[in-house]
């Protein structure tokens, strides 16, 4: 590949890019000649390391305030003053509490639900604004990862998880509104029943409940958010996509 064409490739920040949803969108964007910084709370598999196009990947735990504002320095400084073309705000969690159950508005500790809402609602926004400069130098785009949790009750997702999805597809709608002024556009993709590690056993019986009758695969979702950061999109902001099977309209 010529020189130029390298200095032309665009860049994404991708979070929770270890596994799951977020190491498929890595693997995409890779295949489709972006360069990609990523982050999660423990180093990325080995065969992505030996990728070109993967600048950096910072271990990070996004739930804490200083490990999180670290990550938007080291992440600038592997932009080195160039533009920044997306930002998919993956990383999440679903936790449980300490009898298993997950966190309902009856159980669990406060504390708990803070927690929650600091990765999967809080750290969206810090990494919005922390990136909002070199955001509008790339007339950039934000995706969410959301959830079918966020917008329906849902059996196996705790009200903590659930609740801090619906906050962040709000989030979504008003940031789409302000960065609306820096050129940048902001979406989300809200996943169903996806195979990943976070699907247990009792998920297979929601599978009748789903249009397209089976799960979706993690490539499902990385696609969709790629589009969203792609050009085929540059009239889209302020918008959900499901990525459901179908299962959404029930």
């Amino acid at each position: 590949m010529s020189d130029m064409a390298a200095e032309d490739r665009k860049t994404v920040v991708i979070t929770g890019a270890s596994r799951g949803i977020g190491h498929a969108t890595a693997t995409l964007f890779l295949e489709r000649g972006w360069n990609i910084i990523t982050c999660s709370r423990g180093d990325s598999p080995p065969e992505c390391q030996r990728d070109p196009n993967w600048t950096k990947h910072i271990p990070t735990d996004l739930g804490d305030a200083g490990s999180l504002a670290d990550f938007i320095v080291q992440a600038k400084d592997a932009l080195g003053g160039k533009p920044l073309h997306a930002l998919v705000n993956n990383a999440g969690v679903s936790p449980k509490a300490p009898f298993k159950e997950r966190l309902g508005c009856l159980n669990g500790d406060i504390d708990a639900w803070r927690e929650v809402f600091e990765l999967n609602f809080f750290a969206g926004l810090k990494l919005a604004r922390g990136f909002a400069s070199p955001l509008h130098k790339g007339k950039g785009a934000i995706v969410n990862i959301t959830s079918i949790a966020g917008h329906k009750i849902h059996p196996f997702a705790g009200s903590a998880y659930s609740i801090s999805k619906a906050a962040l597809s709000a989030l979504t709608r008003e940031l789409s509104n302000e960065f609306a002024a820096l050129d940048v556009r902001v979406n989300a993709v809200a996943p169903g029943e996806i195979e990943t590690e976070m699907i247990q056993p009792e998920y297979e019986a929601l599978i009748p409940r789903i249009p397209l009758d089976r799960m979706g695969t993690t490539r499902d979702v990385a696609t969709t958010i790629y589009y969203l950061c792609s050009d085929d999109s540059n009239y889209v902001t302020g918008s959900e996509i499901w990525v459901t099977g179908g299962q959404h309209l029930f």
